[in-house]
């Protein structure tokens, strides 16, 4: 029986018009509060007046604002995502006038000082001091302690930089163009991948048009044998984004500016200095490191692609340069798997539709986490959109409510273009002592239904929404007192080790059974094909984890460099120099890494940094048995209940009862040869 919750669900009915005037009003309100703090006497500043009245504002703040700027991600309805980017424009200039405030800032450091001198200071919890702590480092990282001329001057760039970024971001949502190619250039990709392409007459010639989006355009990089149909996708897709090259040199520049009135020598070191790593320098050690211990695998992969390649061309009659291109990469990996493992990626796909995958993952989840969800009828911003209450397993009263969850799986124009989670409203302790209840959004692009078949999900998408559901929980079943430190609010190296762990569970036996069942035969996935999939995940792996030290070089490059550069030419000479794959003409994919101004500056290095906690967390704990509920109770109690209330460190030691160590990442990616690295 439906318990009712004990907090509503949000509706999503909001109308263009009403947007602007609704954060407006948001930004006085919240501005009025502001000056009530400013104007406190100085003996009136202390914990609840200062600390505790600003995290109220911003927890009320957010939560009108976030679920605003969330449409012009998924809507689809175009006027209500400009007016929802509109308004965070609003948003941002806002949150950047505020956040250079020094009469707050000034109540901040008078009511810190109080504290200490009261002899209060002692009296606080740790998440209260560590609220205070991060509050009076705000200001000092934003550059309050300066002069006004240069506060000025900063307040001025970074209006500036977040409209930059704001429209590189806008740009991939509203991207929407097409490549068109013949039959006969489609020659190996499969047919009911074609048969969801638009077909048309050209002349007298049958064609199809496919989008950028991954489920038309990463079948030709893997599947299409005429070479140049894959150079021409690859080409255009690294393209499709030229409109924010601009965009991205300006936000480089800014940030420089930025970095050097501020006092730190690049801004690698202005973002790191608040990261697990610390500094810039850190980030190139660590990346030189992995990049040298990766290097011999990776040429070591790419002489076996290549002779891959030199053999196919000799059999197709095709001329051989004795290259590896970049748009040869996926083609022969997949060709390399399928011959030495005997592995169909298309075949195995065939045993994993959406509609059996999906509520298996969830479930397998709240087996794990001891949960409960519930799919429930209410307004949501797409009719596609699936919503869900979120409940402790075995509650009998409202008191068992977690909060709610969105699914948002299927491509669209205007929508988003990859995988992610918005953690739409934080949860948190209200002043009365009741509950806030967290909301977290999960928006994906899986395949859809094509006129042969079901929606179906290759393995990479399986382990991509696994991925991304250990963030829907993270968001969930984090437990603060303060919405700043809730769920996903940790550093952003630490953020990815979570969802990067549990990635693991896509590669174990008795999950992949679990999980997969045929379309036709409802047959889940022999032992054979299991041991196959299993052996395919470090095929290669020197090449693959080369192509994420590139982005994450590329992404410090640029930000410890203390001049602007032709960036499409640096992009496409360190791609040729560390992922050892050979480019065409100089494409500008630059303009594509949505990363580097969406939150991710000086930080790509994160995701692999990260892994080495998810290896080290899964080998100790989950390895001997994923499934077991004890260990998930334990990974919720340590790893997602403190959310970023505590350093990461402490929580990780909590977990794991030691200090991390990379043994368990070396050994992933290298075997018994990691013991020598």
């Amino acid at each position: 029986m439906s318990i009712k919750p004990p907090q509503p669900a949000p509706t999503w009915d909001h109308r263009p018009e009403e947007i602007g005037t609704l954060i407006k009003d948001l930004i006085a309100k919240d501005r009025l509060l502001m000056d009530k703090i400013a104007a406190l006497p100085a003996g009136e500043c202390n914990f609840q007046s200062v600390f505790l009245a600003l995290s109220v504002a911003e927890t009320d703040f957010d939560a009108v604002a976030e679920p605003l700027s969330f449409y012009q991600n998924v809507s689809a309805d175009k006027a209500l995502r400009d007016a929802s980017n509109e308004a965070e424009v609003l948003v941002r200039d806002y949150g950047v006038e505020s956040s250079m405030r020094i009469d707050v800032y000034r109540a901040k450091v008078t009511a810190e000082k109080n504290l200490k001198e009261s002899g209060q200071w002692e009296k606080l919890s740790a998440e209260e001091k560590r609220l205070v702590e991060r509050m009076i480092l705000d200001g000092t990282r934003a550059g309050l302690a300066l002069p006004e001329e240069q506060r000025n001057q900063l307040t001025t760039l970074k209006k500036e930089l977040s409209q930059l970024c704001l429209e590189f971001s806008k740009n991939f949502n509203e991207e929407d163009q097409r490549i068109t190619f013949t039959a006969k250039q489609l020659d190996g990709v499969p047919k009911d991948v074609i048969s969801g392409y638009t077909k048309r007459t050209e002349g007298s010639e049958e064609v199809y048009d496919a989008t950028y989006k991954t489920p038309d355009i990463f079948p030709i990089f893997k599947f299409a044998k005429n070479p140049e149909t894959r150079r021409k996708a690859f080409e255009g897709y690294e393209s499709r984004l030229e409109i924010n090259v601009p965009l991205l040199s300006k936000a480089l520049n800014i940030r420089r500016q930025l970095a050097s009135i501020l006092g730190y020598k690049t801004w690698a070191d202005y973002v790191t200095e608040v990261k697990m790593i610390k500094n810039g320098k850190g980030v190139i050690d660590f990346l030189d490191d992995l990049e040298e211990k990766l290097r011999p695998v990776g040429l070591k992969d790419r002489e076996t692609l290549l002779a891959l390649k030199k053999k196919e061309h000799e059999e197709l009659g095709l001329p051989f340069d004795g290259e590896f291109y970049i748009w040869d990469y996926r083609y022969y990996d997949r060709k390399f798997i399928e011959s030495s493992l005997d592995l169909d990626d298309m075949l195995v796909k065939e045993y994993f539709p959406v509609t059996v995958v999906v509520p298996t993952i969830l479930d397998i989840y709240q087996n794990l986490l001891g949960v409960r969800f519930e799919e429930i009828n209410g307004t949501t911003w797409h009719p596609e959109v699936q919503q869900f209450s979120v409940w402790e397993k075995d509650s009998k009263d409202e008191s068992g409510f977690i909060g709610y969850c969105y699914l948002d799986l299927y491509p669209r124009s205007g929508k988003y273009s990859h995988a992610a989670v918005w953690p739409l409203l934080p949860g948190h302790d209200n002043s009365d002592g009741k509950r806030s209840y967290p909301i977290a959004a999960m928006v994906a692009n899986l395949a859809k239904p094509t006129p042969d078949k079901p929606a179906l999900m290759r393995h990479d998408d399986v382990v991509t929404f696994f991925h991304e559901m250990g963030h829907v929980f993270h968001g969930l079943l984090s437990h603060t007192k303060f919405s700043r430190f809730h769920g996903t609010s940790v550093a952003r190296d630490f953020v990815e080790a979570p969802s990067q762990m549990l990635e693991n569970w896509c590669w174990e036996p008795q999950v992949l059974e679990k999980m997969s069942s045929h379309f036709e035969t409802k047959k889940p996935l022999s032992p054979e094909l299991i041991t196959k999939l299993v052996k395919s995940r470090y095929v290669n792996v020197g090449l693959f984890y080369l192509r994420q030290v590139f982005f994450a070089k590329f992404d410090i490059k640029v930000h410890t460099s203390s001049e602007d550069q032709d960036y499409t030419a640096l992009w496409n000479s360190l791609r040729e120099s560390i992922s050892l794959v050979k480019s065409g003409k100089l494409t500008p994919g630059q303009g594509t890494f949505g990363h580097i101004t969406g939150g991710y500056d000086a930080g790509y290095y994160g995701y692999t940094y990260s892994l080495v906690f998810a290896a080290d967390m899964y080998a100790t704990i989950f390895k001997a048995d994923p499934l077991d509920p004890a260990r998930g109770k334990r990974y919720r109690e340590k790893i997602l209940v403190p959310g970023g209330s505590r350093e990461e460190l402490d929580s990780l030691k909590d977990f794991l009862g030691r200090e991390p160590n990379s043994k368990a990442f070396l050994n992933e990616l290298f075997g018994s040869q990691s013991a020598n690295l």
